[in-house]
């Protein structure tokens, strides 16, 4: 079993630089981050912030976030709210819009498979095709 961190380790304090290093990021980042509300310094030195072991976790939340697609606005919301329900909301409405680009995302990969394997010479002229192309979500009025 992991033991916990020391005390003195958890309070150990880190400089823009060593959070920005833990994570492979230019320090510009946390200083974009910082500016729109996802981070603070814990307090500052001589001008200098300075940053709990806390803020590791916060930073790797951002991180995870932002691989997944979740905007910094979204981000903001999520940790800046101030209960559960309300964080998962965010998460929800995220996960719906996921849902909806991966349908888009199958049904245009579905329609290229066709158009790739179409028996008719000109794919144009299938009307297999024709019935994928004018599918759902289709506005042939615009």
């Amino acid at each position: 079993m992991k033991s916990s961190p020391a005390p003195a380790e958890e309070a150990a304090e880190l400089t823009i630089g060593e959070l920005a290093a833990q994570f492979g990021l230019a320090t510009h980042v946390l200083r974009h981050w910082e500016s729109v509300g996802l981070i603070k310094p814990d307090r500052r030195v001589n001008g200098r912030r300075r940053y709990t072991r806390a803020q590791l976790t916060r930073v790797a939340i951002i991180m995870r976030g932002r691989e997944v697609g979740i905007g910094l606005d979204q981000l903001r919301m999520m940790l800046g709210a101030d209960d559960a329900a309300a964080r998962r909301a965010v998460l929800q409405r995220h996960r719906d819009e996921l849902d909806r680009r991966i349908a888009v995302a199958t049904a245009s990969r579905d329609l290229l498979d066709h158009a790739l394997d179409c028996p008719v010479q000109d794919f144009l002229e299938c009307p297999d095709f024709q019935r994928l192309v004018q599918g759902p979500g289709c506005r042939l009025d615009s």
